[in-house]
């Protein structure tokens, strides 16, 4: 997806948390005319037709739109982290386990990077592991029939009195992770102050907001979002969603009152 698209789709998220339904009139009024000068139209229409957002009928001449849920995961990433830490978990592990040989490195790197994708953490090199069911993996691996010898989905529990702290931090990096969140929320104690009234301070917020959703999306795309009973202690990324939550809504206040 275009980065522009994208910024569209990130400042809708963001303008509309207590906005619901912004008005296409609203957006013409300021925030096309500043950061959308050529092209607002179409792209709105690229939206609608890829159900990113949909337009509420029986609303006269009147043109109102709001996000799909499709296009809010969009605009988040991919992923609603409050979703994902406040799913359960049924105390299982699942792995993925494999082997691939020599000489095909592409596809052992290809199978990292999916399962790096998915979330899953790495106990060693050939051991993956999270606490999803593997419905996805098994199709997508192995096509529904499993070679044991090359590749082995399992589900699993500790025997040896390991703690589901103790595998969580064998498997991911969250000291790299909070690190990431702590530059996030340094981002966001920048956000520029005062009332927006001229082009200048419109500009000035903008460039700040895609720092933000830089710094933001650089954090959530190595955090796995664990279920919350496994988040290690001192993890960030809570604090840094409701610090981003609120910031963004009194961010998004001051912008839609700009007029220019």
């Amino acid at each position: 997806m275009q980065s522009k698209t994208e910024e569209l789709l990130y400042f809708l998220l963001w303008s509309t948390e207590h906005l619901m339904r912004p008005t296409f009139r609203n957006l013409t009024d300021s925030y096309e005319s500043w950061a959308y000068r050529a092209g607002l139209l179409s792209q709105v229409a690229r939206l609608e037709r890829r159900q990113l957002l949909e337009r509420a009928p029986n609303n006269g001449s009147d043109r109102l739109y709001r996000l799909t849920e499709q296009g809010r995961l969009q605009a988040l990433g991919g992923r609603d982290p409050k979703v994902q830490w406040a799913r359960r978990w049924d105390g299982r592990w699942r792995l993925v386990v494999f082997d691939v040989p020599l000489g095909q490195n592409a596809r052992r790197e290809r199978l990292r990077r999916y399962l790096r994708g998915r979330g899953f953490g790495c106990l060693q090199g050939s051991v993956w592991i999270t606490p999803d069911p593997l419905d996805a993996e098994r199709e997508v691996l192995t096509g529904g029939k499993v070679n044991v010898e090359r590749l082995l989905l399992l589900e699993a529990q500790p025997a040896a009195g390991e703690t589901g702290e103790d595998i969580v931090h064998g498997a991911w990096d969250f000291e790299r992770i909070n690190q990431r969140y702590a530059r996030h929320l340094e981002v966001l104690e920048r956000c520029p102050e005062g009332e927006v009234q001229d082009e200048q301070a419109a500009s000035e917020l903008r460039r700040w907001a895609g720092e933000e959703r830089l710094a933001s999306l650089r954090a959530v795309e190595i955090d796995p979002l664990l279920p919350g009973g496994l988040l290690p202690a001192g993890y960030l990324g809570q604090q840094a969603w409701d610090r981003r939550k609120a910031v963004l809504q009194q961010a998004g206040e001051r912008l839609r009152a700009f007029v220019p």
